[in-house]
């Protein structure tokens, strides 16, 4: 029988989240053992990850991180949280509202830093019609407030930040958790989804002031569910902008592929050819927009066109 967070007490998580195993949690391909002793940390993850599945014990954990707050005398006039893994702590504390956020920072490093299993590229990916939806582009070009408007409008998220490209399969594997927003782009998307909760806002982050909401509880329930490369395409926000979709040369698409793969270098030939097929089973285009009403419809348009033609 599968049991969700949303099936433990309040009290239950923080008992699993202070014992030496922590709290188990499946993310996509990923097992993760979570321990902390913070309650805002707990209470975010209650809401942001409800729909996850516990992980049995008989799965083995990829990684055991925590959050908490460091030692010394600092953490009673100036409170701080840190990340660690496997019992190590590899950033600088973090101003102690941000715990949540590094935890979700330090579960994407621990993603892109050691699971070379996987080609991984920072970009949003969605599915539909079985195709992957592939949003390469740096941060500050509207990839993420455009992911978060496709996945409430026909479009299945798998990830808004991380795409786990499978070697020996060619296709993308799914890790559904929650999405961030940033600045401006909360409000975009408060206004776009009546009704969607966020979790806590939390502001002077490096990133400026940050919210994350929980991903739909269909899409976790399909995280084994891959897709096949349907399009790659370059988001970039720019006020008062038309909206438009290019074509762009494959080949100029496959040099933005590997300038946004976290460890092509580890994979090198292998690399190179991997995301050639990538490319060259998709389509590659350049969307500029302004407004989201404008680019679900396109997107759809889009993807309905491509299924008529298949």
């Amino acid at each position: 029988m599968t049991l969700k967070l949303c099936g433990l007490t309040g009290s239950d998580v923080n008992e699993r989240l202070v014992s030496t195993d922590g709290l188990r949690l499946q993310m996509g391909p990923f097992v993760v053992a979570i321990r902390t002793p913070l309650q805002p940390v707990s209470d975010a993850i209650q809401k942001l990850y409800a729909t996850h599945r516990i992980a049995p014990q008989s799965k083995f954990t990829d990684f055991t991180v925590s959050v908490r707050r460091p030692a010394g005398i600092r953490r009673y006039w100036q409170p701080q949280v840190t990340f660690g893994l496997d019992g190590q702590e590899p950033f600088n504390p973090l101003p102690g509202d941000q715990g949540f956020p590094l935890l979700e920072w330090g579960l994407n490093w621990c993603v892109y830093g050691m699971c070379h299993q996987y080609l991984i590229l920072h970009a949003a990916v969605l599915e539909r019609n079985g195709k992957a939806l592939i949003l390469p582009a740096p941060s500050g070009s509207g990839k993420s407030t455009l992911c978060a408007a496709l996945l409430f409008n026909g479009w299945r998220l798998l990830s808004d930040e991380l795409a786990l490209i499978c070697p020996s399969q060619r296709n993308l594997i799914p890790n559904p958790r929650p999405v961030s927003l940033k600045n401006a782009s909360i409000e975009v998307i408060s206004n776009l989804i009546p009704g969607l909760e966020f979790g806590s806002r939390v502001s002077e982050t490096t990133k400026g002031t940050v919210a994350h909401f929980a991903p739909p509880e269909s899409d976790v329930a399909k995280a084994s569910v891959r897709a096949t490369p349907g399009w790659v395409v370059l988001p970039k926000y720019r006020p008062g902008a038309s909206t438009s979709l290019v074509p762009v040369d494959k080949a100029r698409m496959l040099m933005h592929l590997i300038e946004n793969a976290f460890n092509y270098d580890i994979f090198s030939e292998e690399g190179f050819g991997l995301l050639s097929t990538v490319v060259d089973q998709s389509s590659c285009l350049r969307f500029e927009y302004s407004n989201l009403n404008e680019a679900i419809d396109l997107f759809a348009d889009l993807a309905n066109n491509t299924l008529a033609n298949s």
